[in-house]
């Protein structure tokens, strides 16, 4: 017979792993990391302190921790085998009996014991097909003394119909055994749920799969860590029983939601107790219990997608909510936590329909808190504070669809500034008018603030802006209103380029100059203009010979001036290595970021992200030069343009005419104009 290519055998054993179920797939990796000490030796990880031993993933391996504790690592036969006297590993299978010889034999002998006492070991030694989820001796030993009696003081009613719960009347696997499933058992074909998590975990009514696939010659011996109970109740039905879940029945029923937690299906409840819902400041619980939309998120943000046993959580993992959030679920020991915390007061409770924990705090999702409980829980705490010293806690606690532009806490590390009303009005621009998400902003769009400001949105690499203060974090979305947490406070703008330039006398000399060379008109049309202005100080540190060149050549002084513009905005939040900028001379401009200082060419900026309506400037005090200066005409004489712009800047500032540098040249080109005027 001939053999099949190799490309199709590969391709075969490849499917027939992919094929593997997670169980199979975990014990698999515990034989590859014991197969150093003998044949069908699997490692196990072990709790310290404990009896309690997991096959794990590579993952866990690493770790060497479950539930965050400590684990040692020990080597035992894999189930099936067993050890040979003076043989290296476990070489031999286990001898293949019936059900009720191979429970003495896995380490369920309580329950082989029970099997003959209830009379039902003539039914599992004789003929026929079963599978068996057997509790082990410490299950059995760990039940209150109150249900032991209760069980073995009628062996043949209660006992009986207990151990015939636990099987079925098949031969099923762990491969059979799929995720959210149910079998018949054999007592009144009441339904077993099985749970077949990715981490290779397997609960049989959120009992763990301890020791499985032991195979017998009428079945399938399967050890699990707890005696398993019969259960009728829906979630809805358990809500109603419970005393301690009477606050959660009355909001179940205001929200509708009796007919999902009755239906089929498999989910868990996160049901908050009474004790849960006192916690919670009345105002706030009125308020959501008075509004349906988030109550009813409050709910869901309760109930996840799929049924979780406590047994499935060995480490953290993120479930998604039927509100549509997650929560981050893991444990600690022996506690289950909820985002980190440890509030899961009681687990495990089943239902036909899912699984039910108790918690002892309410879970308030965002979509259910005003702006002022949203900013309170994160890091711009003190921006709320600032919003309430200015009378404008109406906009954050109401109904009003807005965005808040809230700073992080670092920008007030020195303290709240002065709130007069200027200050109002510049938080009032912190507010924009409607309920937005972040994802949905674009590129040069306008945002209109309750301070009848516009504001514009800056769309980079790196970064999302709004004028000058980029997002930090990402949005959270309350009932009304949508928080942004913004690295600075925003700083709206007031006039085009040249009017913040004329208003800053830092800039006069500046200002004579661009009008001098043409350009006023330029930086004064709607644009995206980013200005590396220098400032007087730049000017008066250039050498004097270069200096009075510059002035007296107005085709070179527009070219030096159109090579500190460039014609698209930039805000120092978007500078994250180096971004290059092509001037409107045609040249680059490199900006970088040095020790949180932009620089421009490698000269850093004294000041940065001062907002224009058509762009944004920057305070350089140094000049910047083209990398390859091009031929201009000069001539021996200074050049009529140049007497302009010392009237001008004269005009604008005394400052020029009071300084040494600049002085001189200046009454020169007065004196020369007077005498071409004569």
């Amino acid at each position: 017979m001939a053999r099949p290519p190799l490309p199709l055998l590969l391709l075969a054993l490849g499917l027939a792993t992919a094929a593997k179920s997670p169980y199979q797939q975990v014990l698999q990796h515990s034989r590859l990391r014991g197969r150093q000490h003998g044949p069908n030796v699997c490692a196990v990880q072990k709790l310290i302190g404990t009896n309690r031993k997991y096959f794990t993933n590579c993952k866990q391996w690493y770790q060497r921790k479950i539930c965050g504790k400590s684990t040692v690592i020990s080597y035992e036969c894999c189930p099936g085998y067993e050890k040979v006297p003076g043989e290296k590993g476990c070489p031999a299978a286990l001898p293949l009996s019936n059900i009720y010889e191979t429970l003495g034999v896995v380490g369920s002998a309580t329950t082989q014991l029970y099997s003959d006492r209830s009379n039902l070991r003539p039914e599992i030694e004789g003929p026929g097909s079963f599978t068996i989820f057997a509790p082990s001796n410490e299950a059995w030993a760990s039940l209150s003394a109150e249900t032991l009696d209760s069980l073995v003081s009628n062996v043949n009613i209660e006992l009986l119909n207990a151990l015939r719960y636990h099987m079925v009347d098949k031969r099923v696997l762990t491969d059979d055994l799929k995720h959210g499933t149910t079998l018949n058992s054999m007592y009144q074909n009441l339904p077993i749920q099985i749970h077949h998590y990715p981490n290779g975990i397997v609960t049989v009514n959120c009992a763990r799969l301890l020791k499985a696939d032991h195979h017998a010659t009428n079945g399938v011996v399967h050890v699990i860590d707890k005696v398993i109970a019969t259960t009728t109740n829906t979630i809805q039905q358990i809500i109603e029983t419970e005393d301690s879940l009477e606050n959660l029945r009355t909001a179940v029923a205001a929200s509708d939601l009796n007919s999902l937690l009755e239906s089929e299906g498999q989910y868990t409840l996160l049901a908050p107790t009474n004790e849960a819902f006192e916690k919670i400041p009345p105002e706030t619980l009125n308020r959501i219990l008075g509004d349906p939309e988030a109550l009813r998120d409050l709910l869901n943000h309760h109930i996840l997608k799929s049924a979780m046993c406590a047994e499935a959580i060995i480490a953290g993992l993120t479930m998604e909510t039927l509100e549509g959030t997650t929560l981050d679920v893991g444990c600690s020991g022996e506690e289950l936590t909820l985002n980190g915390k440890p509030i899961i007061a009681n687990k495990d409770i089943l239902a036909t329909n899912g699984v039910v924990h108790f918690v002892n705090e309410l879970l308030i999702p965002d979509s259910a808190k005003t702006l002022f409980e949203l900013a309170q829980e994160s890091e711009v705490s003190k921006s709320t504070d600032f919003f309430r010293q200015a009378g404008l806690s109406s906009h954050l606690t109401g109904s009003e669809r807005v965005t808040l532009l809230a700073p992080v806490n670092d920008v007030f590390k020195d303290g709240l500034p002065i709130i007069d009303s200027n200050m109002k009005n510049l938080l009032l621009n912190h507010i924009v008018k409607d309920q937005l998400s972040s994802k949905y902003l674009y590129h040069g769009q306008k945002l209109q603030t309750l301070g009848d400001k516009e504001l514009r949105v800056f769309v980079y690499r790196n970064n999302l802006c709004i004028e000058n203060a980029c997002i930090a974090a990402h949005d959270k979305r309350g009932r009304f209103g949508t928080l942004f947490i913004v690295d600075k406070m925003l700083t709206p703008p007031t006039g085009s380029v040249m009017d913040v330039l004329k208003a800053d006398h830092r800039f006069s000399t500046l200002v004579a100059a661009i009008q001098s060379a043409g350009l006023t008109e330029n930086l004064n049309r709607p644009g995206t203009f980013t200005v590396f202005a220098p400032t007087n100080e730049a000017f008066q540190a250039m050498p004097q010979g270069e200096l009075n060149k510059l002035m007296g050549n107005a085709k070179e002084l527009a070219n030096i001036l159109k090579f500190h513009v460039a014609d698209e905005i930039l805000v120092s939040g978007a500078v994250n290595a180096l971004v290059r900028l092509k001037s409107m001379q045609g040249d680059k401009l490199e900006v970088s970021m040095k020790n949180n200082v932009i620089h421009i060419n490698k000269e850093p900026v004294a000041e940065s992200d001062i907002m224009a309506t058509n762009g944004v400037i920057y305070a350089v005090n140094s000049v910047l030069q083209p990398q390859a200066s091009r031929p201009q005409e000069r001539g021996d004489e200074p050049a009529d343009p140049a007497l302009e712009i010392f009237k001008q800047a004269s005009a604008l500032s005394k400052v020029s005419q009071r300084n040494p540098r600049l002085a001189p040249v200046y009454s020169r080109l007065l004196a020369r104009m007077r005498e071409n005027s004569g």
